[in-house]
């Protein structure tokens, strides 16, 4: 007469087959996005790249007419790219001659290339990444105001010195509008006094972008070693800002990790369709919500964070 099984038994070989499935489906390397399969060490393009894919206007705007745009142009290599990785790895050799990057072995500056590609753009797409800052300098001695007017990519935020142990985005984002007198052997030629004087000087953005990219200048020069070096200090990245009563939100971090001689980038990127956090790797990516994805926290710390990139919010803040 056979026997029946005990339940016990049976609850724990369950719960045993279940924990051991779940387990395989957590290693399995499935993501909802595609990496790059490129030449050398150009992961400064890549990461570049991938971060323009996720940027749900310019991809758009780009595969709106890529396929008309003459071949040789950066939009229609832009618009085969961003075709293939919606169903697979997709390959950068095409691109990369179209920018004219002979050694892939040499090493690149990603924020360099981020606005080689936007420069390069059919306007309807990189429109949305271009800003507007007024400079204006004010003379102390007879009040006199000057202003310049100019069109930006990137704004590149100081991070001070090499022994500086961490930096505020916040903090530089709000310095960066603050006015900056200059004085002594940096006096500023007047035309109303006819000589030099101290002045202040600020910036005032006049026209918000679409999408605002912060450069951090993680690379100085340092006097005493009489060398470009690399800043490796701790920064706490913050996930909105304000600016003109508008509010952004950050939804893309590219990474630069190593030193100034050899380096290697990365792009962290939150996805408009799914709503998560994704690592791009050159030729992985990997869902890493647990890096972001911080209740209450509306800053990110990070020793590597190098371009931040922000939304403008949906909803102005009064």
């Amino acid at each position: 007469m056979p026997r029946c099984p005990n339940p016990d038994s049976t609850s724990k070989l369950n719960h045993y087959t279940v924990m051991k499935f779940r387990d395989k489906l957590d290693n399995l390397s499935i993501s909802d996005y595609q990496g790059l399969s490129s030449p050398g060490l150009t992961c400064y393009l890549n990461s570049v790249l991938q971060v323009l894919f996720m940027t749900e206007e310019f991809r758009e705007a780009v595969k709106r007419d890529w396929s008309k745009s003459p071949t040789a142009t950066i939009d229609f290599h832009l618009g085969e790219l961003f075709h293939a990785l919606e169903g697979d790895v997709a390959k950068t050799h095409n691109i990369i001659k179209a920018l004219g990057i002979k050694d892939v072995f040499e090493q690149r500056d990603a924020a360099e290339y981020f606005e080689k590609i936007l420069c390069r753009t059919n306007p309807n797409a990189s429109e949305i990444f271009k800003g507007e800052l007024n400079h204006k300098t004010t003379c102390l001695n007879c009040k006199m105001t000057n202003n310049s007017t100019n069109f930006f990519w990137v704004l590149p935020l100081s991070m001070g010195d090499s022994k500086s142990r961490s930096y505020s985005v916040l903090k530089g984002w709000s310095s960066f509008f603050q006015a900056q007198r200059v004085s002594k052997d940096n006096q500023m030629f007047c035309s109303g006094c006819n000589q030099k004087h101290d002045a202040d000087i600020e910036y005032e953005m006049i026209h918000c972008p679409d999408v605002l990219t912060l450069l951090l200048k993680r690379f100085s020069f340092d006097y005493q070693q009489n060398r470009y070096v690399k800043l490796h200090c701790r920064v706490d990245v913050a996930q909105t800002l304000e600016v003109k009563h508008c509010r952004y939100d950050l939804y893309a971090v590219v990474h630069h990790f190593g030193d100034l001689m050899g380096g290697h980038y990365t792009a962290d990127v939150k996805s408009f369709e799914t709503g998560n956090w994704y690592c791009f790797n050159d030729n992985t990516v990997k869902c890493i919500n647990e890096v972001y994805v911080k209740s209450g926290q509306n800053q990110i710390r990070s020793s590597t964070a190098y371009l931040l990139l922000y939304k403008m919010g949906k909803f102005e803040i009064i």
